[in-house]
């Protein structure tokens, strides 16, 4: 066996060694550019974000939240997202279990399918469900006439949401369950488990973390959505406005304060994303450490 295959944990001990006695001058160097990096492209923002938005004091602040037309954009918003990641959830796990578990005819399109929504503009996605089900798409006439409302309305928003955000959870697990093999599952057929008991005792509690993490990302992206969203929704205000379209008006309208505001909310989800994304992270760290 060539020693290009293996290396044993001495050469490895050097090989970081080697790394590490780069000159101090490039290591603080390589460490400033990283602060600077953070300070201006995330700290910064979160600051100008929570100053303005309280710049004319709290009772702006708190009028701005509870104003009719925004408390509409932030339930369509949680409505949208409590939707499509329950759904994007069952898609996901049921993706990752037939592709990591089980070969089968059309794995490798399914695979393709999965990351369409990650190469095709959000506003495309949009344009594409506005052709279809819009009053002048091919299925508007018949949507018409049975009384249905997909553009312009809550339906559309729904499914745009979906659209963007169903890649994140499949793909989170994908890789997670490919790496834990199926021997465990095997076992658990042997000894006379039925495949349902199978997959809620064996497969899914190892996999648990994992799972959290794509929802976590799949629920941020659902409510952050933006292009998709702005295309099916029509623009009506306390009706098919979501958060992030509400603070666009508001800031074209030059009514910064209430603008940022509103913004500030998909701040603080920012903020709680990363700290749950850095614990999940940790927990998975430890879960391939116990596994290996």
């Amino acid at each position: 066996m060539s020693s290009v295959a293996i290396s044993s944990p001495l050469s490895r001990t050097r090989t970081v060694g080697r790394t590490n006695r780069e000159p101090a001058l490039i290591r603080w160097l390589l460490i400033a550019l990283a602060l600077v990096f953070l300070i201006g492209f995330l700290f910064l923002p979160l600051a100008v974000v929570f100053s303005q938005a309280l710049s004319k004091g709290l009772s702006t602040y708190g009028t701005a939240l509870t104003e009719p037309n925004a408390l509409s954009a932030i339930w369509l918003t949680v409505l949208a997202a409590a939707i499509a990641v329950p759904l994007n959830m069952g898609f996901g796990i049921t993706a990752a279990w037939s592709i990591a578990k089980f070969e089968f005819p059309g794995k490798s399109l399914l695979i393709t399918l999965i990351d369409l929504p990650f190469s095709v503009s959000p506003v495309v996605s949009g344009l594409i469900y506005v052709l279809l089900f819009g009053l002048q798409g091919w299925l508007g006439p018949w949507l018409q006439a049975h009384d249905i409302k997909l553009i312009f309305a809550v339906p559309g928003i729904v499914l745009a949401t979906i659209f963007v955000t169903f890649p994140f959870i499949a793909r989170e697990l994908i890789p997670l369950m490919q790496a834990q093999g199926t021997e465990e599952e095997e076992a658990a057929i042997v000894l006379g488990a039925s495949g349902w008991q199978t997959f809620w005792r064996v497969t899914l509690p190892n996999v648990k973390w994992g799972l959290l993490y794509g929802v976590i990302l799949c629920n941020a992206r659902a409510m952050g959505e933006f292009g998709a969203v702005s295309v099916v929704s029509g623009h009506i205000r306390g009706m098919t406005n979501t958060i992030p379209l509400h603070v666009e008006i508001l800031y074209n309208e030059y009514n910064s304060a209430a603008a940022f505001a509103v913004a500030s909310i998909l701040a603080l989800l920012a903020l709680v994303t990363l700290a749950a994304k850095s614990v999940l992270e940790w927990r998975l760290k430890e879960q391939a450490v116990d596994q290996s």
